[in-house]
């Protein structure tokens, strides 16, 4: 199911996912509560959330904690269709490039990521526009 495919309903449903998964952020240093929901290839939606550490170099965002939890649950071989990122704060926020890396290698460059803004609008983005000239080993 390529994300060109996805019905409003279901990006509306990811979007929701994502937002839902937020609000269980752990983020006491910097407030910034972000939720992500990744469809994959079989319809599953996985969820994660960023997770801070008063270390901060130990924190992980909610991308790569969806991401990485997908293939704990589905094997290495998952394939994502889409996934929204949302956060409880501000307007739609961006990955940052670790995220957009890890989404990349797990995905095509045409999946469309989803940006829910707290009014109900969203914005969205192909990987390949966020992460253009992405690093690769060529599998």
């Amino acid at each position: 199911m390529p994300s060109s495919t996805l019905t409003q309903q279901q990006a509306e449903s990811l979007q929701q996912r994502a937002i839902e998964a937020a609000r269980n952020a752990y983020a006491p240093y910097s407030r910034f509560h972000v939720g992500a929901a990744v469809l994959l290839s079989d319809s599953t939606i996985v969820t994660g959330c960023n997770v801070e550490n008063a270390s901060y170099r130990l924190t992980t965002c909610a991308e790569q904690n969806a991401i990485t939890s997908a293939v704990a649950q589905h094997g290495p071989s998952i394939s994502i269709v889409a996934i929204a990122v949302a956060n409880l704060n501000s307007a739609a926020s961006q990955p940052c490039g670790a995220c957009r890396q890890t989404i990349l290698e797990f995905s095509a460059p045409e999946t469309i990521i989803y940006f829910p803004n707290v009014d109900g609008s969203f914005a969205q983005a192909t990987i390949a526009e966020l992460l253009p000239a992405a690093f690769s080993l060529n599998k």
